[in-house]
């Protein structure tokens, strides 16, 4: 305990001594997802020196690790104990950290069936813009009061406080598992996951690269042999979605600029310049096209969707609605009112 409270405090010092001196920090732990949000200018705090797996007991599916804590290491002991972080998130780099992964949100190809990053968190350490470390939420699912300041962590690209720690709920792998792979049009995909998700099947997983749709069944044996009897299709090798999670398809080797668009699930093909990949059973789609962001975003906004380009600058996050914007402004006067903390990471005014 006297070695975490001592890299605590060197966190805190650091936070103490650029608030003294008005100076903004730019955090990061292993930078694989520099190209989301807009570049920040700042003293480099890098949170890697800060690791290790504070507590993990897998009869309680709880964990709890330091945000510098490599992704891979807490992947490596859910494993060994049969277990899984059940939102998939994805590293987009070797050196990805926990802190990382919840400051980012991102989730994998399992996240519509399992849940968000932030459907796990269940309570963090942070370092404040006061310069105070301050723990929320706990180590147990109704541990909440108030404003749930954990669950505000998820996606806020370190604009809001420096994660320390982080405790998150883990599930037990699945007994079984399978992945298909079907010789349809993306039509034909897309309508076919309308009528499989009123069904109960053990899909986990689905993605149309373009040529084929990949499915992955998950749970008992009975369940997932059953579902694969009536699905058809050809057993693939269970590596296609890292490789789809760590953007290593062939499809994102396309030089064009890539684009992450967040869709209504039942949204049929866009009809959009460039290439498209179906993820999340339609409910994400990864686009590589040339379109300027206006045509690509007022063309997602009129389906009630919104896009997210994958390199960094003004216009890589989505615009947000006047009152939402509101919010964000209030939530960063309140939690790093000097604005240290990656200070327009996410829009220029942040």
């Amino acid at each position: 305990m006297s070695l975490d409270r001592d890299m605590s405090r060197d966190l805190l010092e650091q936070v103490k001594q650029a608030l003294a001196m008005d100076t903004p920090l730019r955090i990061q732990g292993g930078n694989g997802k520099a190209m989301l949000g807009c570049p920040v200018a700042g003293e480099v705090l890098d949170t890697r020196s800060h690791r290790g797996i504070v507590h993990y007991d897998p009869t309680e599916l709880v964990l709890t690790a330091r945000a510098g804590t490599p992704l891979r290491e807490v992947e490596a002991a859910l494993h060994e104990a049969g277990q899984m972080l059940p939102c998939e998130p994805p590293h987009l780099g070797p050196d990805a950290t926990l802190g990382g992964m919840v400051a980012a949100g991102l989730s994998g190809p399992r996240r519509p069936w399992a849940g968000a990053v932030r459907d796990y968190v269940l309570g963090t350490r942070v370092i404040t813009g006061h310069g105070k470390l301050l723990r929320f939420g706990g180590e147990v699912m109704k541990n909440v009061a108030g404003y749930d300041i954990s669950r505000l962590m998820v996606g806020s690209f370190g604009c809001l406080g420096l994660l320390t720690e982080v405790s998150l709920k883990v599930l037990p792998r699945p007994r079984q598992c399978m992945s298909l792979r079907l010789e349809v049009s993306p039509h034909q995909a897309l309508d076919a996951l309308a009528d499989w998700g009123q069904q109960p099947l053990p899909i986990s997983a689905a993605c149309h690269d373009g040529e084929a749709l990949y499915l992955r069944l998950e749970g008992g044996e009975g369940s997932v042999s059953s579902a694969r009897q009536r699905l058809g299709g050809e057993a693939v090798e269970s590596h296609f979605w890292e490789a789809l999670r760590e953007q290593r398809l062939a499809f994102f080797d396309d030089p064009e600029p890539l684009w992450r668009l967040s869709v209504p699930t039942a949204t049929g093909l866009l009809a959009l310049p460039g290439r498209q990949l179906i993820d999340w059973g339609g409910a994400q789609r990864w686009l590589k096209s040339s379109a300027t962001a206006e045509q690509i975003r007022a063309q997602v906004a009129q389906i009630g969707g919104h896009a997210t380009a994958y390199a960094p600058g003004e216009d890589s996050t989505p615009p947000l609605s006047a009152p939402l914007m509101r919010y964000h402004r209030a939530l960063k006067r309140q939690l790093d009112p000097q604005r240290i903390f990656n200070p327009g990471r996410l829009y220029p005014d942040l």
